[in-house]
């Protein structure tokens, strides 16, 4: 019996080992085929040949005075130059706008706010390669400069006040001022009005930035970007009571991307 049970272990031992090195060695022979493939990648790109074609993302980004987000696609027309078109949509804040309460417990809103301020982009960039560094995945530093059409969408700012009868006043209108400015009886924003009193001011913008790419050489794009953009309006955008007018705007920001390629 004994020998029967230290047989048993001997082989369940046997076993394990087997199982262990033969998933190693499985691994081993997966990490030498991608090896291979990024090998053969970049000779191909060396000779002139386009490793993918086009690409395809999503980019969510946090700026100096907002956050936003877009979709991108790419297409490759050399190994170290491609055009990218984007839509980019996001939310632009006034430096001065800080959120308060009353002293009646009403709130948060934000005093002397007249419009949320949504920027609409649709432009084109260029993409220049500036160099990759070679490891398991290739990494890739590029310029992209372009720029496009802005649309910048205005949403009233709408505050709800406690009256016999409750109503809505929002700044710009001048018989609405004086109540807007004052803080008796502000019940606090009324959050999701104002879309169908949207108004739209057009322009154009310009933008520059640096993409690191962490998947160079993978179908999945990883990548981080920053940059600075430029816009510019036909009127001037109104977006507190007490701070000046502006139609010319100048951002920095943070992005992620990720997508695929092929």
């Amino acid at each position: 019996m004994k020998k029967i049970i230290f047989s048993l272990i001997i082989f369940l031992v046997s076993f394990s080992a087997f199982s262990q090195e033969r998933t190693k060695t499985s691994r081993e022979l997966r990490k030498d085929k991608r090896k291979e493939r990024i090998t053969m990648l970049e000779t191909r790109e060396e000779e002139g040949v386009i490793a993918y074609r086009k690409h395809s993302l999503i980019g969510l980004k946090l700026t100096n005075d907002g956050y936003g987000g877009f979709i991108e696609i790419g297409r490759a027309k050399t190994v170290r130059k491609a055009l990218l078109f984007q839509l980019d949509i996001s939310e632009r804040k006034h430096p001065k706008e800080v959120k308060q309460f009353n002293l009646n417990g009403a709130g948060p809103y934000v005093y002397g706010k007249v419009n949320f301020m949504y920027p609409v982009k649709i432009g084109v960039q260029q993409q220049y390669l500036l160099g990759n560094k070679g490891n398991k995945n290739g990494v890739s530093i590029s310029a992209n400069v372009g720029g496009g059409l802005s649309i910048a969408l205005l949403r009233p700012y709408l505050l709800l006040f406690e009256d016999s009868v409750q109503k809505q006043f929002y700044a710009g209108l001048k018989e609405d001022t004086a109540r807007f400015l004052s803080t008796n009886n502000i019940a606090g924003p009324s959050l999701g009005t104002g879309f169908n009193k949207l108004k739209v001011n057009p322009g154009a913008y310009v933008k520059g930035a640096i993409r690191f790419d962490y998947g160079k050489y993978n179908e999945v794009v990883s990548a981080i970007e920053v940059g600075i953009t430029a816009e510019f309006y036909s009127k001037k955008i109104q977006q507190m009571v007490f701070s000046k007018d502006n139609n010319f705007f100048f951002s920095a920001y943070f992005s992620i991307l990720f997508g695929k390629r092929k």
